[in-house]
């Protein structure tokens, strides 16, 4: 079964036990399927391929489909908020199954938040990119937004042309987010640094080239660089003394290097404010 039918398992369908056995799967390879993690049962009668992401299965198993913020997080695009599991249910459903299972819990999401709505999308188990792109946009912050859709067009999985059909569907008070993005933000934090920075009346560039150097996240004024440090990409001590190395020459150079993690910039905005605004201060 592993060998003849893992290939053929939609990733992006839910099946059920018929579905299984018209692509000619026998109980016993079920079974097989199931053991090596080729197939997942989410709930009775309801499968999905094993490379599907748990937040899918954790959707099925509350009775839904994946949709929103969780939908976007799924596809790999940064989503800030994950704690919460968005469901999209149609509305004729009587009644949603329990939230707290093994699956949802692994998942990482401490809350259900259902979107009671039709949908046309059949057996698909997530709703699609651009449509959760644009759910999303109403269910977070104009920020979060703008990052969001930054990495998504970063990454190439949106155009400027998917953008601007994105916004042509949306209320006309999300336009005003349109001319904010930039998708030469490698990271959400550079995106939430950048926007935090402006809103300071600084001049902000991305992305810069700096000879000796290399290229730095955001430089502030003309002076300041803020490199926007994640765990995934500074962790161990090679990367530190690379970063140290960097921050010198960087000196060496005239320019003053303020390094917040990406923690920091989510949950604590006002030190990144507080330091560049001391920094600005002292230079005048």
């Amino acid at each position: 079964m592993e060998n003849e039918q893992a290939a053929g398992f939609p990733l992006d369908s839910v099946m059920s036990y018929a579905d299984l056995c018209a692509t000619g799967a026998s109980r016993a390879g079920i079974r097989e399927a199931l053991a090596a993690g080729v197939l997942h049962r989410a709930r009775r009668d309801v499968y999905v391929a094993g490379g599907v992401h748990e937040a899918v299965v954790a959707a099925q198993r509350v009775g839904g489909r994946l949709d929103c913020i969780s939908a976007v997080g799924a596809a790999g695009i940064f989503a800030l908020d994950q704690s919460h599991l968005h469901v999209q249910v149609e509305p004729t459903h009587s009644r949603l199954r329990s939230p707290s299972s093994r699956r949802q819990r692994l998942s990482g999401a401490s809350n259900v938040v259902v979107h009671w709505r039709s949908s046309d999308q059949g057996a698909a188990h997530s709703i699609p990119l651009m449509e959760a792109l644009a759910r999303a946009i109403r269910c977070q912050s104009p920020r979060a937004s703008i990052a969001m859709l930054d990495n998504a067009l970063h990454q190439g999985r949106v155009t400027d042309a998917d953008v601007r059909e994105l916004f042509a569907g949306l209320p006309a008070k999300y336009a005003a987010l349109r001319p904010l993005l930039d998708g030469r933000a490698e990271a959400g934090s550079e995106s939430f640094a950048r926007l935090l920075l402006r809103q300071l009346g600084c001049s902000v560039q991305v992305q810069v080239w700096i000879d000796g150097v290399g290229r730095v996240d955001l430089v502030v004024d003309g002076w300041i660089v803020v490199e926007c440090d994640s765990r995934a990409h500074h962790g161990g001590w090679e990367a530190q003394e690379r970063d140290r190395l960097r921050d010198l020459l960087l000196a060496e150079r005239g320019y003053t290097v303020v390094r917040p993690t990406a923690r920091m910039i989510f949950s604590n905005p006002d030190f990144l404010r507080r330091a560049v605004q001391g920094l600005r201060s002292a230079r005048r």
